[in-house]
């Protein structure tokens, strides 16, 4: 399976698990929800690595420990998102993510003193956050407000995961290692989330509902990282963002959610801003490689 058809197939996955943690989050907590995701995803990497013969021993435990930090991060906030906002409107705050990295680069271009995309980039994160704007009318209630809150800082911590995940693939740690001890991350932060939250009562539904999400989950992530490692960064970009759309597809048919014209002029300016900043990037790690720096190398 090329690239490409691992990021279609990704994001269908995700946008799939999503809708489980949607429905899951009427009967738990999210720390629950993000426990036994993890749980589910360790055991069956676990599994298909000692199948493989291989083995989840590592030589850069800290880039794996920031990695889950961030990425860990902005799935328990994603999950609490999808329980107080409509489908496609957590879905979309969460796809914020290239948006936050044209942030980054900005707050590091001022640091170093270089304003050689900044004007750029720049407009591109008043596109995006304009979009956001647009994506939360009408005004929110109190509730919602934290749910949004949460859905815009769950896509920064995903852009800090994905520049962490980027130079996993350039050292050459398979995509099944990194899966793995993500999900050791997922498990950790569940089990100190639900200290705070009360005991889970386990029916069969809400356990098929929660193997669904860690099953979906770890099957979408090793497509993900994998595309990620062997595929081109702004076609797997442009491709990622198909998981709004399948978002929006599963909002209207199974929860009932309207799409309105604000909402998918938003969604465009998020999908517009993200592509840009994903160009801008690429050309950035091109011009580096080209002067002979490594990519990402400040």
């Amino acid at each position: 399976m090329n690239a490409a058809a691992m990021m279609v197939l990704s994001t269908l996955l995700f946008a799939t698990m999503a809708v489980c943690v949607k429905l899951a989050a009427a009967s738990y907590g999210t720390g629950t929800i993000v426990f036994y995701r993890g749980l589910v995803g360790a055991v069956a990497i676990a599994l298909l690595v000692r199948a493989r013969g291989g083995t989840l021993r590592t030589p850069v435990p800290r880039m794996h420990l920031g990695r889950s930090a961030a990425g860990v991060s902005a799935v328990g906030l994603w999950f609490y998102a999808l329980g107080g906002l409509p489908l496609a409107t957590a879905t979309a705050l969460n796809y914020m993510s290239s948006v936050w990295m044209a942030v980054f680069l900005i707050g590091g271009a001022a640091v170093l003193g270089t304003r050689r995309v900044e004007g750029l980039l720049l407009a591109v994160v008043l596109l995006g956050f304009a979009g956001v704007a647009l994506v939360l009318q009408p005004s929110l209630d109190g509730a919602s407000r934290w749910a949004a809150a949460a859905g815009l800082l769950a896509g920064m911590m995903a852009a800090l995961a994905y520049l962490q995940l980027a130079a996993l693939g350039r050292v050459g740690e398979p995509e099944e290692r990194t899966v793995f001890y993500f999900n050791v991350g997922n498990m950790v932060l569940g089990g100190l989330l639900n200290l705070w939250e009360a005991p889970a009562r386990h029916g069969l539904r809400g356990v098929l509902l929660l193997l669904a999400i860690g099953m979906l989950a770890v099957a979408a992530q090793v497509l993900l990282t994998r595309a990620y490692t062997v595929g081109r960064a702004l076609v797997n970009a442009t491709l990622n963002y198909l998981g709004i759309l399948f978002a929006f597809v599963y909002g209207v048919l199974l929860f009932g959610e309207r799409v309105t014209a604000p909402a998918v002029a938003g969604v465009l300016m998020i999908v517009a801003a993200g592509l840009i900043s994903t160009r801008v990037q690429v050309r950035a790690r091109a011009a580096e490689a080209a002067a002979g720096r490594p990519a990402g190398e400040s």
